[in-house]
């Protein structure tokens, strides 16, 4: 299974770093929906057959372009929804942010009975999303699209291709509509959803720190907490 994962639109606690993770969250700002209608364009010629966003506005929004031009059904997953930041949650200091992907760092290092401050450990986090990735495939998709979250997005890659280093999380950003493609290796799923991870059984094929639609759909430091490269 080839897996393409985009990250949502901008949203307006994207401009101001705002740790928003909870359900149902907010829209998109106007560069949000410009970057989610930029998607047909950029992703329209992949042999799509699936599109699946999280229970967040934001996703399900930067996806309903997408889903109209292919005339596919936008199909929600809670299990794809953005690494929750517990106690955390809508702070915007710089040491809540640090906290947050210090936490985040811990996980896809291995250590993951770390718990976010009041909120989950990195088992219950990467089981939900590993749940639904292992769902597409048993249903036997080859090219579904997954909009998430930046965190979530980048901390599973990290954690579950097998080409790249627990610094891969720290080293590159996400940008809002950034996308990362990446590969099954194999098919037997062993280990997934139980927190424990597949290492070896996916591969990361390409990474795209800014907007589908190009350098003019970004709005270059204004991506939130979940896309920054912040050095820990």
């Amino acid at each position: 299974m080839r897996l393409i994962l985009v990250r949502h639109g901008q949203t307006p606690s994207n401009e101001h770093h705002f740790l928003d993770t909870d359900v149902p969250g907010p829209g998109l700002t106007e560069l949000g929906l410009a970057q989610a209608a930029a998607l047909p364009e950029v992703l329209g010629h992949e042999p799509i057959d699936g599109i699946f966003a999280s229970n967040l506005v934001r996703t399900q929004l930067t996806a309903d372009p997408l889903a109209a031009a292919l005339g596919l059904p936008v199909e929600v997953r809670p299990g794809l929804r953005e690494i929750s930041a517990g106690d955390l949650e809508m702070r915007n200091d710089r040491d809540a942010v640090i906290a947050y992907l210090k936490t985040v760092y811990s996980w896809v290092r291995g250590d993951l009975g770390v718990h976010m401050p009041g909120g989950p450990d990195g088992h219950e986090t990467f089981a939900r999303f590993d749940a639904v990735i292992e769902e597409l495939q048993s249903a036997g998709l080859k090219n579904p699209v997954v909009v998430s979250h930046g965190a979530m997005i980048r901390a599973w890659c990290t954690a579950r291709a097998e080409n790249v280093e627990p610094d891969f999380i720290v080293e590159n950003a996400l940008s809002n509509t950034g996308v990362a493609v990446m590969d099954r290796v194999d098919g037997d799923g062993d280990g997934a959803g139980d927190g424990q991870g597949t290492k070896g059984s996916w591969k990361l094929l390409t990474w795209m720190g800014e907007a589908v639609g190009g350098s003019a759909l970004r709005d270059y430091g204004e991506d939130g907490p979940a896309g920054e490269d912040v050095k820990l």
